[in-house]
């Protein structure tokens, strides 16, 4: 069943400026991924709409300050590191996403290029490969890429399937498609929220 732009802004008012832009690209998303019926649309849009800023932020957003930076990585900022780069995000993603998710060195810069982007923010070369290799982009040359709107949705329904995320929205299993998303339960509340009104949006 394809949504409708009315229906999406009952769901995600904050997305005015961008639903008309968002209804059709969400729409193809979903129908590959089949999230097809009410309770798989109403988690998806939960999720894609928490993590997206009700679709107005499709690239992260790094800018922390040093409290915020001790605060969420304690194992990679010492209070001088964390002082040192406070509200540089580039110097910031390369520190917090170094070696890891195939990502190289602080040096490589891999972190900056390969930070979070689309709907369901992909992170890190490694899944940027496997996702440009689903999706036939050529994200590891190209990553913004992800951050244009159709992509940006077919890069969440690509998340979404490979979780099996279907099968949980299937079960209302909410905190745990959470859980898948997020690595634990972030913002919770918002997206629960969300994911009660498009249950009444959409049955």
């Amino acid at each position: 069943m394809p949504i409708t732009q009315q229906q999406l802004l009952q769901i995600l008012p904050n997305a005015g400026p961008v639903a008309g832009v968002f209804v059709p690209v969400l729409n193809t998303a979903m129908g590959k991924y089949s999230i097809i019926t009410p309770a798989r649309i109403a988690a998806f849009l939960a999720q894609v709409g928490h993590e997206s800023g009700q679709l107005t932020a499709l690239v992260e957003n790094l800018n922390y300050s040093a409290q915020a930076l001790l605060s969420c990585w304690p194992a990679r900022f010492t209070a001088a590191l964390a002082n040192q780069v406070a509200r540089q995000p580039e110097k910031i993603a390369n520190i917090v996403y170094a070696d890891r998710m195939g990502n190289g060195s602080t040096a490589s810069g891999d972190g900056w290029a390969y930070r979070g982007r689309g709907l369901i923010q992909v992170t890190g070369r490694a899944n940027y490969a496997k996702c440009g290799e689903a999706l036939g982009l050529d994200l590891i040359g190209n990553p913004d890429l992800l951050a244009q709107p159709a992509n940006a949705a077919l890069s969440a329904g690509w998340f979404w399937s490979i979780n099996g995320l279907n099968t949980l929205a299937d079960a209302g299993n909410f905190t745990q498609i959470t859980q898948r998303v997020n690595g634990g339960q972030n913002g919770a509340a918002d997206r629960l929220t969300i994911y009660q009104r498009a249950l009444k949006v959409l049955v």
